[in-house]
């Protein structure tokens, strides 16, 4: 997703697709994003998307092995939030099924296949780019409802 909104900070990571990491994306993302002071209903369903989008890197993308998952946080003009998490897994075959509520390749572990449901809820715009054998890229868009700019957090 290719966004023309001009960029005012960036933060990107990369970490194993290990279960403990999902955290420290939440983690991560929401101390990024304090510097605007959102609501804590804001911030609480920015960690969930990501915390959605990260398990379904360790879970699906690299189910028997460990891979590298990458995560870009930005903050854009007019309170915008762009998050990419992408990974190097199986990719989607099918996206168009994947992103069906209650979809889930891994039934007999008691998946509820509600993870793209639940990051489109709490984002503007959810994008999956795909290809199997190469991995999936999520890419989140939401607009902040603070009054602040990453311009007042600059000293």
């Amino acid at each position: 997703m290719k966004t023309k909104e001009k960029i005012l900070n960036r933060v990107i990571l990369r970490f194993p697709s290990l279960s403990e990491n999902e955290r420290f994306a939440r983690l991560a993302v929401s101390g990024f994003v304090s510097a605007l002071d959102p609501a804590v209903d804001e911030i609480s369903e920015i960690k969930t998307a990501v915390s959605e989008a990260v398990t379904n890197c360790i879970v699906h993308a690299y189910r028997d092995r460990v891979g590298e998952i990458k995560m870009e946080v930005r903050l854009l003009e007019g309170c915008r939030l762009y998050i990419s998490i992408t990974d190097r897994g199986c990719g989607i075959s099918d996206i168009g099924k994947a992103r069906e509520p209650l979809f889930t390749t891994a039934p007999d572990e008691e998946r509820a296949g509600l993870g793209f449901a639940i990051m489109e809820s709490f984002t503007d715009t959810l994008r999956v780019r795909s290809s199997p054998g190469r991995g999936t890229t999520v890419t989140m868009l939401r607009t902040l409802r603070t009054k602040r700019t990453a311009h007042d957090t600059r000293s």
